[in-house]
């Protein structure tokens, strides 16, 4: 798509760092350079306001990517986009059929009720919860790895969902400020909302969860 509008040698295209490195990868396969922006801390997609921040005389295009079900703000990332003359890409989340986002939501809905210690996903916009990320409070990695950890002990299946933002990897290394994208990385845990998952599964995650909550500081 970025060959096919004409970005390429000399353009910069502004992208998350918070997620896999193929969106950067595709914008250098394509000749121009990625340049990263934050993510807001919500959604974890492209935060509007850092993107326009982002914004050079050599900005050809921006690259939104939707993340763990929940939609970027679209509206205003084109709204940027519009002001100054950008493509906006989107890339999207395979869909699931209806049915199962039914049911992962059902499961999600009894995580967000009973959950403590850790901080629950945001639902509004639609989520589809491809993924039901939470936060594990404390003072980052550690504490969210040494969850985990714990939490797999209990046979819970959990997983951190961006080990190392892009911007940190040795082939796109930048000296960028990206505070809520290193947060995120460092706070942030994928639990278990299968459509498959029985009624028994969930209330093990919430048990395993919960005695481990308290050796935590309180979800804020």
């Amino acid at each position: 798509m970025l060959r096919a509008a004409g970005v390429g040698i000399g353009d910069e295209v502004i992208v998350p760092a918070f997620g896999n490195a193929e969106v950067a990868e595709a914008v250098t396969l394509a000749g121009a350079l990625p340049v990263f922006a934050d993510v807001d801390p919500v959604t974890y997609c492209l935060d509007a306001s850092a993107v326009e921040a982002a914004v050079t005389a050599r900005t050809a295009a921006v690259v939104v990517v939707h993340r763990f079900g929940r939609p970027a703000d679209v509206p205003r990332l084109h709204g940027v986009g519009q002001r100054h003359g950008l493509l906006v890409l989107e890339q999207g989340e395979s869909e699931a059929p209806y049915d199962e986002i039914a049911r992962r939501r059902e499961r999600a809905a009894y995580l967000d009720a009973r959950l403590r210690g850790v901080r629950t996903p945001d639902g509004g916009d639609g989520h589809s919860y491809q993924q039901y990320v939470v936060r594990v409070p404390g003072n980052g990695r550690p504490d969210r790895d040494a969850f985990a950890r714990a939490l797999r002990g209990r046979g819970v299946d959990c997983r951190v969902p961006v080990k190392t933002p892009t911007h940190r990897l040795p082939e796109f290394r930048r000296c960028v400020s990206l505070p809520e994208t290193e947060l995120a990385a460092d706070e942030t845990l994928a639990l278990p909302v299968d459509a498959s998952l029985t009624k028994r599964d969930m209330q093990r995650v919430v048990a395993a969860c919960n005695a481990l909550g308290g050796l935590l500081q309180p979800a804020f």
